[in-house]
């Protein structure tokens, strides 16, 4: 095909699209069933309903070909797990009893059985189920939801294609199964998985697919020649298969690299590249390997993670080049559209002129249908859409909403002393140790409390002028002495305020910084009915005033013991806000952590002793490739200093991070040269305190010993067993008791129950030790 015919050619499509609807009509289903409220069957009727409405949404915006397998009532990589029959074996019973509440269980786990450990989708604030795998799993196809959706997508006359994670990154993503021993492969079991994806294959070409997409994005990482031959061969095999559907084998999040070879030779139809966030480097490797001639190509030059205005007249520029390069190419965002909200248009407290820089996952697909226009009948066609877009970018670039000269020349001004301490931490653990007068194995919590519905129904009315400030004020001054009673009365040593004056842990603080935009409709799902909004970070940072000075001041009257100021670092900030482009991040960086430095300095000057400045984000957000990883965490962990570094010796500085692989960040997290750091460990039965003692962690630490997010309520003897053994790697003087994260999504039945245990079991075993 000639670039012409190519060109002429060019179909639109995206690779998944949000779940949970415009008002979050999955989340509360989902959540009524769980209480008993909805039943199955309305549960399923809501979905469909959803898939319906996305499907003829996408296809009346003018997408060509739509996604179908990419809902999920939870996670797309359970559904996965549920799919090729790799089923735990404490859930089996569950699942053969009931699919449904057997599903929900492995996500969430029940009493008398654990769920499967969750992380990080790549660099993502989504949250994944991790499959467990070992010698002894035997896998079995069952094809019937993906089936089913094609169906229905198919049945309203949609053009549909489904999408699958493919089973190299199914592999990669899991871990050996408890019992089984560390050093197991799963990327060993490839023979035994690829029958199974086989038989789905057959199945959804029956079912009516032409096409199907396998997400590989595991392969822009870096691969060892042993993991791209499991490629190799993987897409040899499949593409052998004589009853199959066409193959589109989709990368994203980063530069395909090495694996593109490897790929462009396999015997699958077409590819799918990110050209937004890896546009240069896949260009050049697409171009090294002679193109995929006689293929298809989608191109992803719609940024689908971030939220501002495509240049239209930019990416039409990359689809040229790529037209030469394949023997079709279509136009796609650079990877699902699930990391982003729904639509801009119900944003009715955002200024329109900031408006008009936004675009959603429905402003989104209008970009790709226009930019597949331009590319298959000519910038003619789209002359007015162009025009417009211009004006858009000009607006953004020319506002003064972008730039505060004195944030920049503060910025400028920091040196490298300012991002230190200045005294060691062996002399800052005295000086603590000493003031703060501690136990052994000290318990404390991570910081947020059940956000009850009283709580939720206090802002709510606040916001609709059902009460004033001052009745608002006397609902949280109540919460907050309900929180400080509970943990004097449990036994914990450092308390809490609870935050019931935070709707989230980033947006609180984006509310009450300059250069963020708060949305109203902006809800994206961070794992299973957790949806978040995340502020758009649109211009230069600055504090105007104190933010938590005055909750936290006034639970510290409340107790004689400590109580935590509770702030998100500058990291955290970034990761989960829509964060500027037109800027480099750590430039961005660099200004909220000095906007969270004059707040830090406050709460010390308040009487705060004890101040957790918490980073979750700060694995999530690590580079994809090794390569680029060093100069991210430079500044990552110089902004996590700027902020903590004003501090007097005795001050306790404390961070937490969840949800995240840490092995390969233990150097950079003893960086942050924080006195005190709290992890998850619960699921993952303590690894990364061992991790710690191989690094050889200097300071002290709380891998977690509670898993928040799950229903069940830990005993006293699980508590202490995990004790024991993060015992065994960091040594009694140096360890902490503490839930994995903040408690806000758990209700106070089992929060108080699990505390209760919690604090048992650190007194059990500081009896042992002495």
């Amino acid at each position: 095909m000639t670039p012409k015919s190519a060109a002429a050619a060019a179909r639109s499509t995206v690779y998944g699209y949000p779940r949970q609807g415009q008002d979050r009509e999955l989340k509360k289903a989902i959540e009524g069933y769980w209480k008993g409220r909805v039943t199955a069957e309305a549960l399923r009727a809501t979905a469909a309903g959803l898939r319906r409405a996305n499907g003829q949404a996408l296809a009346e915006a003018g997408i060509d070909e739509v996604p179908t397998g990419d809902f999920s009532y939870y996670d797309h990589v359970l559904d996965t797990t549920a799919m090729v029959g790799a089923i735990p074996r404490r859930h089996r019973a569950a699942v053969e009893a009931d699919a449904l509440d057997g599903y929900f269980a492995m996500a969430r786990g029940t009493q008398d059985a654990p769920p499967l450990e969750m992380t990080k989708w790549f660099d993502t604030n989504y949250h994944y189920l991790v499959p467990e795998l070992g010698p002894d799993t035997v896998f079995s196809a069952d094809s019937a939801k993906q089936v089913a959706e094609l169906k229905e997508a198919l049945a309203l006359g949609l053009t549909a294609r489904p999408v699958l994670v493919g089973p190299v990154t199914y592999l990669l993503l899991a871990k050996p199964a408890p019992g089984v021993p560390a050093g197991f492969d799963p990327l060993t079991l490839l023979d035994r998985l690829l029958p199974v994806y086989a038989e789905v294959l057959a199945d959804l070409r029956a079912a009516g697919a032409e096409w199907v997409q396998l997400d590989e994005p595991a392969l822009v990482q870096d691969r060892t020649p042993a993991e791209l031959n499991a490629a190799e061969r993987a897409y040899r095999d499949l593409g052998a298969l004589p009853d199959r559907p066409k193959l589109l084998v989709a990368s994203y999040f980063d530069r395909l690299g090495e694996a593109l070879p490897v790929l462009a030779k396999a015997p699958v139809e077409g590819l799918a590249l990110d050209f937004t966030e890896a546009a240069a480097a896949n260009l050049e490797a697409l171009a090294a390997v002679g193109g995929l001639p006689g293929k298809r190509l989608v191109a992803g030059v719609v940024n689908g993670r971030n939220v501002w205005v495509n240049d239209l007249s930019k990416s039409l520029a990359t689809l040229g080049t790529l037209l030469g390069l394949a023997g079709r190419v279509d136009v796609a965002a650079s990877c699902s559209l699930l990391h982003v909200p729904l639509d801009t248009t119900p944003e009715r407290d955002i200024e329109p002129q900031i408006l008009r820089w936004l675009a959603f996952a429905r402003q989104k697909t209008a970009e790709i249908v226009t930019l597949a226009k331009g590319l298959a009948r000519g910038t003619d066609a789209i002359t007015a859409e162009l025009a417009a877009n211009r004006a858009d970018l000009a607006s953004r670039t020319g506002s003064p909403i972008t730039r505060d000269p004195a944030v920049r020349a503060r910025a400028e001004a920091v040196t490298d002393a300012d991002a230190r301490r200045a005294q060691s931490y062996p002399e800052r653990a005295a000086a603590q140790r000493a003031h703060l007068g501690l136990p052994l194995l000290p318990t404390t919590t991570i910081g947020s409390f059940p956000q009850t519905g009283e709580v939720r129904t206090a802002r709510a009315d606040l916001r609709a002028g059902r009460i004033d400030t001052a009745g608002y004020e006397e609902r949280i001054r109540a919460e907050i002495q309900e929180v400080i009673s509970f943990q004097e009365k449990t036994g914990l040593d450092v308390l809490v305020h609870g935050e019931a004056e935070r709707n989230d842990m980033v947006q609180y603080f984006a509310e009450q910084l300059t250069g963020y935009l708060a949305t109203q409709h902006g809800w994206v799902q961070s794992y299973g009915t957790r949806c978040v909004r995340p502020p758009i970070l649109a211009g230069d940072i600055s504090r105007p005033e104190p933010m938590t000075v005055r909750w936290t001041t006034y639970a510290q009257s409340l107790s004689d013991r400590p109580v935590k100021g509770m702030l998100t670092g500058p990291v955290t900030m970034l990761a989960w806000s829509f964060v500027r482009d037109d800027q480099p991040l750590g430039d961005t960086a660099r200004q909220v952590a000095l906007a969270l430095r004059d707040e830090v300095n406050d709460l010390e000057a308040a009487g705060t002793s004890v101040i957790q400045v918490d980073e979750p984000a700060l694995r999530e957000t690590l580079p994809l490739r090794a390569a680029d990883r060093p100069a991210y965490l430079a500044w990552a962990t110089e902004a996590f200093r700027l902020t903590t570094a004003g501090v007097r010796p005795k001050t306790q500085i404390h961070t937490h991070m969840c949800y995240a692989e840490f092995g390969d960040i233990v150097r950079a997290i003893d960086d942050l040269d924080a006195d005190v750091i709290s992890l998850e460990a619960a699921r993952s039965h303590m690894q990364v305190a061992r991790e710690l003692a191989t690094h050889g962690y200097p300071r002290e630490a709380g891998p977690g010993v509670y898993d928040i997010h799950s229903p069940r309520v830990p005993s006293a003897e699980e508590a202490a067993e995990l004790l024991r053994t993060g015992l065994k790697a960091i040594p009694a003087e140096r360890l902490w008791v503490n839930p994995d994260c903040g408690l806000k999504t758990r209700a106070w039945p089992e929060t108080r129950a699990s505390l209760e245990n919690l604090v048992a079991a650190a007194r059990t075993v500081r009896g042992e030790l002495r």
